[in-house]
Formats: structure tokens, C-alpha cells, sequence
């Protein structure tokens, strides 16, 4: 099993902007050192808790402070971006990257993002300009010959050579493209339809049974569109981690902590307001009320010490009925940076080793 980061980025609404961008530069440099295989970088509008719109500045920063770790999108917004400028700024990131970079895509989910970008997101309009959006970018990266695209949301063409030198000439530096990864948090993700059906890269946050198995079931989904077999080593499962030498110590941190925190006074909140609670619940019995970062910390995340975390990640592997990849969420926490430290330490070299024997196929 590979293990990875996912950073929103998340901040607490008072942080500065550079000193967050600091925060998590030191942090992708830091799991580049401890062997982590892979990140993914957030990219929000409207969320004052995630407040970094721009994932491929930060990558191209980190890629100059880094050595293995491969680093992507997690995800560019597809209807928030004119697709032949994406295509042509990802092209030339992927040969900054030489080989380090992939390209997260998704649909996006906060009502905000859609009134400021003017989608009609509540209806669907956003998938469907996901679908446009990749369709005609994957044109771009693969096409020579010119073309005229009328799509419904956008027009795009691959122009005819002009003036003798004047062309699209913009293509990935991994052929034929870097690889895409697409992430979604809702429930039976059409989304993640779109992963099965191409041959992407699906990545699903792990709440309860029903909810993580809703992803592979889209994913299935999809394939059966284009005869595909997805293979579960491919899957990302995302998911909170903190470990300390004792589960005691593990637990406070987390509660007590940024970890605690963001799903308090964010998260919980956001997902009580979208109608959500459910995916989270072991049990459809318990009350909306009862879940609270306590709940999150005796159910959902995996927090511990190494052998805690090594058992819910064994129990998380079997719930999810196997997956590839690991990815910690990331939070700031620069008032707790050494026990944040010590837990990446951990579980990059405690936790993560005794895991070898788990093979999805």
C-alpha cells in the first residue's frame, strides 16, 4: 500500500495568507523526506477555512523544493476554468514537473463557488461542464490537425498554423498526458462515473460502509460504460490520521487540536448544512446531535498509536474491500508542529511498513 497527503489546504480563518502557503510548502517538503509517495492540492473560491484558489502555484513552488513526491491537483474545478487555458498552463506544468505531476479534476460542490462563477450547480449544470470541459482538453493534448469544438458551454478551436510560426504547440511532457485523478464527495458520485468510464485515477473520502462503497460502485459504473476493469490499486482513500505513542496522547491532540477544530467549527457544520450527517454515522440510528469531533475521533478518523492505526487501517482496507493508496488530511498546525511532525514520522515509518502484505488484486 502506497500512503500519500491530501491538503485542502485548510487554515483557520485568522491565518495569514503567506504564512499558510509557508505552512504547507514545509509540510510537502517534509513528507517528500519521510517517504511519502504522493500529494494533493485543494483549490477553493469561497471557503474561508480552504483558502487557497491556485493548487498548480503552490506545485510549481514545491516541485523546487522536492525531490520523489509526486504532486497534484486535488482537484482544478473544471467549470470555474476555460478549458483551452487549462490545457495549455497544466501542459506546461507537466514539464516543470518532468514526470512528478498529476492533474486532479472534479465538479466542484459549494453553493458559492457556483453563484460566483454563475453555474447552476444545484441542477447539475457543473458535471456537465466537467464532461465538456475534459473532453475538449484531452482534445487539445491530443490532437494536430486543427479543429472548430461548439460545445454547449464553451467554443474552442485548435487553430490552422499562421504567419509560419504561429501555432498550439503546448502538449504534456508525459505521454499522452500526466495522470488524472478525480475526486468527489458525493454520495454514489456521478463524478466518479466519469473516473470509471475514462480510466481515471478515483479518489473517495472514507466515511461509513455504505457511503465508501457508493464510490466503487460509480466507478464500476462507469466502466461498464466503455468496457473497462478498474482496478482497486488505483483507488485513493482519503482520510484523518493522527498517531503518538500512546492512543491517549493521540486522542487529545486530535479533539484538542487543529484536527479537532476544523471538524467543529467547519466541516461538521458544512456537512450538517448540505444534508450529509448520514455518510458519517456507523449507525442511521444516531441522532445528527451525537456526531461531534468525540464521534469523528471513537469512529472515523484514524487516530492511535502505531498499532491503533495499523488495526483501523486493516479494518478500513477490508471496509472499503480494498484500495491502493492512503491519503492523511492535511490541517494546519503550526501551534502543534511537533506532534504533527512526529505523526507523519510515524506513520511513514511505524504504521506504514507493517502494511505491506495488503495488495488490492
Amino acid at each position: 500500500m502506497q500512503y500519500g497527503v491530501f491538503m485542502m489546504p485548510s487554515h483557520p480563518p485568522e491565518r495569514e495568507v503567506f504564512q499558510a502557503h509557508k505552512w504547507d510548502l514545509d509540510c510537502l517538503v517534509l513528507a517528500d523526506k519521510l517517504g511519502f509517495s504522493e500529494a494533493w492540492i485543494g483549490e477553493h473560491y469561497t471557503a474561508p477555512w480552504e483558502p487557497i484558489p491556485s493548487p498548480d502555484l503552490m506545485i510549481a513552488q514545491a516541485l523546487m523544493l522536492t525531490k520523489d513526491i509526486r504532486l497534484g491537483t486535488g482537484v482544478h474545478l473544471l467549470p470555474y476554468h476555460h478549458p483551452a487555458e487549462l490545457a495549455c498552463r497544466v501542459a506546461y506544468l507537466d514539464h516543470l514537473a518532468q514526470g512528478r505531476f498529476m492533474f486532479g479534476i472534479g465538479s466542484g460542490g459549494l453553493p458559492t463557488d457556483y453563484t460566483m462563477f454563475d453555474v447552476d450547480g444545484m441542477n447539475g449544470q457543473h458535471r456537465d461542464m466537467t464532461r465538456e470541459a475534459i473532453d475538449i482538453i484531452l482534445r487539445l493534448w491530443s490532437e494536430d490537425e486543427p479543429f472548430e469544438y461548439k460545445g454547449e458551454f464553451w467554443n474552442v478551436n485548435l487553430p490552422e498554423p499562421q504567419y509560419g510560426t504561429l501555432k498550439h504547440h503546448i502538449k504534456p511532457f508525459q505521454p499522452p498526458h500526466p495522470p488524472i485523478g478525480v475526486a468527489s464527495v458525493s454520495f454514489a458520485s456521478e463524478t466518479l462515473k466519469i473516473a470509471g468510464e475514462r480510466g481515471f485515477i478515483p479518489m473517495s473520502l472514507a466515511f461509513n460502509q455504505e457511503y465508501v462503497i457508493s464510490h466503487w460502485e460509480a466507478v464500476l459504473d462507469g466502466a461498464d460504460r466503455s468496457g473497462r476493469t478498474p482496478s482497486r490499486r488505483d483507488w485513493r482513500i482519503t482520510r484523518d490520521v493522527w498517531v503518538a505513542d500512546s492512543d491517549d496522547e493521540a486522542y487529545d491532540k486530535a479533539v484538542n487540536g487543529m484536527l479537532g477544530r476544523v471538524w467543529g467549527e467547519y466541516l461538521l457544520p458544512l456537512f450538517d448544512q448540505f444534508s450529509l450527517l448520514h455518510v458519517i454515522k456507523h449507525d442511521s440510528d444516531i441522532p445528527d446531535s451525537a456526531v461531534t469531533p468525540e464521534y469523528m475521533a471513537e469512529h472515523v478518523w484514524l487516530i492511535g498509536s502505531a498499532d491503533t492505526v495499523e488495526k483501523k487501517i486493516r479494518d478500513l482496507y477490508e471496509m472499503c474491500g480494498g484500495f491502493g493508496t492512503l491519503l492523511s488530511l492535511v490541517y494546519d498546525n503550526i501551534d502543534n508542529q511537533q506532534g504533527w511532525e512526529n505523526s507523519m514520522r510515524m506513520l511513514a515509518q511505524e504504521v506504514m511498513p507493517r502494511l505491506s502484505d495488503m495488495n488490492p488484486d
